[in-house]
């Protein structure tokens, strides 16, 4: 039964855009008070400078404080909750967040990834050959956006894509905000059962790929749990997030027929047509919740030590301080800075692979598909919300 309570504001959409209350809050005041989708308080911070300065400042707004902080709701055990936090580089603060990142990066460097440019393409043309062999219409969700990414974080990690349709779909309802609680605890512990079959396997036979790595490089520096943790958050995040950017860029795409054009035939607009799409879209409503350490003030509101922080990236993307006319599409304008991927120490570590497959992936569909549009009209298209993640559910396509 999905909850009774009301979108949590910073959820919440009009479309592709933060809706006007939230857009209101940034022009206005800047911060203000909001209950969590778990009817906790926080204060959500919009505006560009604002969620900077929080984001870049791990000592006085703590990410370790507040992530699987016990609640009535969850119910976690103590040992559940060191299990969850155990490698989720997202409930961790430097030191020990930088101990177990600086194992990462070399896996997700732009060097790394414009080695596996040519495993993309292929993955990416693949799919465009099935949907050639299948003909109209098709749904780009479910033929498209969602398996290439797939496809690509499973080969990274070592999981066997036959295993790729249990994941996804448990991922799926895990994101899901709107489920009950219990339901939501336990798509989370199945979750983790599949992480740790995925690490036992690793640590039995270490292969080439990442698994295999931190097996083999630092398989005494790291638990088991760690392991897990790792691989579980690398493997909702690299396909969960890219798969909704596909998708919803696409269909941004054919809303704007002229940029869909230029994308489509003008190869250097590609870099800044992906980093505008990132921008615009923002399908990242919020950084996971930060705790103050001490009291703070942002943008004049004075908050004690012990309360939670919110960032709103989407109405941050949008903010006039970042770039002029940010409610308009321009994917000539690129936009370095953008907060899509977050900031600070916990910007997003798979950002050079994301950017890699939506370079290859967005321009690749167009061209194949130049006469690419919607199946059904725009106003039936589902977005997706009350997720962690802002997409859609489906995009019937014909061409």
């Amino acid at each position: 039964m999905a909850t009774t309570r009301p979108m949590p504001l910073h959820l919440r959409r009009s479309g592709f855009a933060p809706v006007d209350e939230l857009t209101q809050v940034r022009d206005r005041e800047g911060v203000t008070r909001i209950e969590t989708t778990f009817g906790e308080p926080a204060w959500l911070v919009t505006r560009y400078e604002d969620v900077r300065e929080v984001l870049s400042d791990p000592e006085r707004f703590s990410n370790a404080a507040g992530m699987f902080a016990p609640n009535q709701e969850m119910r976690l055990s103590e040992e559940e909750i060191a299990q969850q936090r155990a490698g989720q580089l997202l409930a961790l603060d430097p030191p020990e967040h930088t101990r177990l990142r600086r194992m990462l990066t070399p896996e997700f460097t732009v060097r790394r990834m414009r080695e596996l440019a040519l495993r993309i393409e292929a993955i990416v043309e693949s799919h465009l050959d099935a949907l050639e062999r299948t003909g109209p219409p098709a749904d780009l969700v479910s033929e498209f956006a969602l398996p290439i990414p797939s496809l690509v974080i499973c080969e990274l990690l070592g999981v066997p894509y036959s295993e790729r349709e249990e994941f996804q779909r448990r991922t799926r309802r895990q994101l899901d905000l709107s489920l009950p609680t219990d339901e939501q605890m336990r798509l989370a512990r199945e979750s983790r059962a599949f992480m740790h079959r995925q690490v036992e396997r690793a640590q039995r036979s270490p292969g080439e790929d990442m698994l295999g790595m931190l097996v083999r490089e630092h398989g005494t520096e790291l638990s088991t749990d760690e392991l897990v943790g790792i691989a579980g958050l690398l493997l909702v995040a690299g396909h969960e997030t890219t798969a909704n950017m596909l998708g919803l860029g696409v269909l941004a795409l054919l809303q704007h027929p002229e940029q869909l054009a230029l994308l489509r035939d003008d190869p250097a607009v590609v870099g800044p047509a992906v980093e505008e799409l990132l921008r615009w879209l923002t399908i990242v409503p919020s950084v996971i919740p930060r705790t103050t350490t001490t009291a703070v003030t942002v943008a004049g509101q004075h908050i004690s030590a012990g309360e939670r922080v919110l960032c709103s990236l989407p109405a941050a993307n949008r903010d006039p301080a970042l770039l002029t006319d940010p409610e308009r599409l321009d994917i000539t304008r690129g936009v370095p800075g953008h907060v899509a991927f977050g900031h600070g120490v916990h910007h997003c570590l798979g950002a050079p692979l994301a950017r890699m497959e939506m370079t290859i992936a967005f321009p690749a569909l167009l061209r194949r598909f130049p006469n690419l549009s919607l199946a059904v009209p725009f106003e039936q298209i589902e977005f997706r919300s009350h997720h962690v993640v802002f997409g859609i559910h489906a995009l019937p396509v014909t061409w």
